[in-house]
């Protein structure tokens, strides 16, 4: 069975001037063209293709990448407008329409959106940008420490938000982000926990390595509020350390000893500075 919108692995059924026919099932005959047909292809060899609907609603295939699929969510850029809606560039010849009515607000040629991407009535790829409503339509199955995909969204009061695989709201609070995160940026992260309310906490730090203690994230915090340096370390008086945090030299050398072992400060006789990551 041969999908709309997504990767398919099909068989050569035919050649001809214009292409190689593949075996769409319930499609029929889907032309890849020549240009994109692999050198020397046979009838009865397999190819994997891409699927879509060109503008006579006719099946066609593709070797090309789309930049995401359906059921994805994309940061993607707007390249035209129209009567019909908006345009976006998604990495094939044919782009992507987000019509008048799936759009949050109206879009603007060379802006970029966040869309998710899904078939219409008559099996056309088109994209949204009204995110929310296809979000939380999945029952939530995480465990606490699961790796998970992430794609930054907007700040909340309490953080920023982010979507989970593709199918959930998360929220990363602000002391669990200790670098700076783009809207549509695609990142690794993990689960912290998933509440009684069903709300998913996340965090971007591996479970099983060191953990961030309560000082720890405090320095973290500081960091940032400081552009990434501090003029403290190990060797620094402990009234000094006590002014700054109101805690011991021996719990100050304990949490920047986890943060250098993760991988998240470097120290040198200056101070201490948050890497980049």
């Amino acid at each position: 069975m041969a999908d709309l919108g997504t990767f398919n692995t099909l068989q050569i059924i035919e050649q001809s001037p214009y292409g190689a026919f593949l075996d769409g099932g319930e499609l029929g005959k889907v032309l890849l063209p020549t240009k994109l047909c692999p050198k020397g292809y046979k009838t009865g060899d397999t190819v994997e293709v891409f699927l879509y609907l060109d503008g006579d609603n006719q099946a066609v295939a593709t070797t090309q990448r789309p930049y995401a699929t359906v059921g994805q969510f994309a940061l993607l850029k707007v390249v035209a407008t129209n009567s019909a809606g908006a345009f976006l560039n998604w990495g094939l010849r044919k782009d992507l329409l987000v019509p008048f009515s799936e759009q949050r607000r109206p879009m603007q040629e060379g802006h970029s959106y966040l869309v998710y991407i899904n078939l219409d009535d008559v099996g056309r790829v088109v994209a949204s940008s009204k995110i929310e409503k296809f979000l939380d339509q999945w029952p939530i199955t995480y465990e606490p420490g699961q790796a998970v995909d992430l794609i930054i969204c907007e700040p909340s009061d309490i953080g920023i938000k982010a979507i989970i695989n593709h199918r959930h709201w998360g929220v990363l609070y602000e002391a669990e982000t200790f670098k700076k995160l783009k809207y549509g940026q695609k990142i690794r992260g993990y689960i912290k926990q998933v509440r009684e309310d069903e709300k998913i906490d996340l965090t971007l730090h591996r479970p099983g390595h060191q953990k961030l203690s309560e000082m720890a994230q405090r320095i973290m915090e500081k960091l940032q509020q400081n552009d990434g340096f501090l003029p403290l370390n190990d060797k620094s008086p402990p009234e000094v350390i006590y002014k700054t945090f109101g805690e011991s030299k021996k719990t100050f050398k304990n949490a920047i000893g986890t943060l250098y072992k993760s991988r998240l400060i470097t120290i040198d006789n200056t101070g201490i500075k948050m890497k980049e990551r």
